[in-house]
């Protein structure tokens, strides 16, 4: 008999985004499992989540192992409850010179900010289809709509990202899955920001960054649109943010 908990399964639940989000499923009463590489560092998450009442567990886990992957999600199909959303939330926005990229790094990019949306999204999509319903969400950015100078890598995984997320959502779409590309364009709220660009950071007074929970809200729309009515990609930046 299958479970009547629903999960929400968060991969790449950092401090910002996917932890907001995690947060957002977890207020309507959705198991949030969330992941990172090292278990923990998802503690703080898991203890917010909790002490408001959630339920949440965590995983340490290489999204780019297909191996990890396919454990992962049988551990939670079979343990916890069915995967009622999927959302790949890792970034991997490391910019570099055209002149001085590696190969080796390219590759790393690539594998995180895109193969590994795939393997996580092949494997929940599988029990998805099978149980006839479910919602995956991918967290994409500018990188995916255009290339930036110094970000080819990134552009590139992101660009193969949403070429992924627009296949799959033509493919399940009429199987009653509902997939999401949702564009992230301008900085966010997060510590990184904070130092590495205190000018951008001073506009936060202004709703000029975004807030993760503000984010994290889109994500909940999403999941609950009627399906007469679904969104494939929507854009959420800052009123202020030039596009």
């Amino acid at each position: 008999m299958e479970s009547t908990k629903k999960v929400a399964l968060v991969i790449g639940a950092g401090d910002a985004t996917g932890g907001a989000i995690a947060r957002r499923f977890a207020k309507e009463g959705y198991v949030a499992c969330v992941t990172r590489r090292e278990a923990a560092k998802l503690e703080p998450l898991l203890e917010q989540i909790r002490n408001a009442g959630g339920t949440a567990q965590g995983f340490g886990s290489d999204a780019r192992k297909e191996e990890e992957v396919v454990a992962l999600i049988e551990k939670i199909e079979s343990e916890i409850g069915p995967i009622e959303v999927l959302v790949f939330n890792i970034g991997a926005n490391v910019p570099c010179s055209i002149l001085e990229e590696t190969a080796r790094k390219y590759f790393k990019i690539w594998e995180m900010a895109c193969l590994s949306g795939f393997l996580n999204a092949r494997e929940v999509a599988r029990r998805m289809v099978a149980r006839g319903r479910g919602t995956i969400l991918f967290t994409g950015a500018t990188a995916g709509l255009r290339g930036a100078a110094n970000f080819a890598a990134f552009a590139g995984a992101k660009h193969a990202l949403r070429a992924l997320a627009q296949s799959m959502a033509r493919e399940l779409g009429p199987k009653n899955i509902h997939v999401g590309h949702i564009v992230v364009d301008g900085a966010i709220d997060t510590e990184f920001i904070r130092t590495s660009f205190p000018e951008r950071y001073a506009l936060k007074d202004q709703d000029g960054i975004l807030d993760p929970d503000h984010i994290a809200e889109n994500y909940w729309y999403l999941h609950t649109q009627p399906r007469d009515a679904w969104t494939h990609e929507l854009d959420l930046r800052p009123y202020m943010e030039r596009f």
